[in-house]
């Protein structure tokens, strides 16, 4: 049933950038901040947590789990150092994933030639 669920979660948080780039005029740009920002939203109001727990990979893989991290990780750490912890804690828990990116687009570019 987990899997059946983070499928679910997960098709409609991709079902509803879907849209937003079909049904409007917004490019893929404007639709991924506004799922990031949405993300953040969700976990300031204490929402997105919940979802994680109940859909699993379904909330936590989509870009609306980038936005999660960066709330979660600066809220966190402003408890335990105060004003600073909430630059600290955003670079902290998303640094990992951010520097995987940037080290295996490089690899990749070592590796592939671009045409044009």
């Amino acid at each position: 049933m987990t899997f059946l669920w983070a499928f679910v979660i997960g098709g409609l948080i991709c079902v509803i950038g879907q849209l937003l780039m079909d049904l409007t005029t917004l490019t893929p740009a404007h639709v991924m901040v506004i799922l990031v920002c949405a993300g953040a939203v969700l976990d300031g109001l204490g929402l997105y947590e919940p979802l994680i727990k109940f859909a699993g990979a379904g909330a936590s893989v989509p870009i609306t789990s980038f936005g999660n991290a960066l709330v979660h990780g600066a809220m966190q750490e402003a408890e335990m150092h105060g004003i600073i912890g909430i630059i600290t804690g955003i670079f902290e828990v998303t640094s990992a994933g951010i520097s995987a990116a940037i080290i295996f687009g490089f690899l990749a570019s070592l590796v592939f030639r671009p045409k044009g």
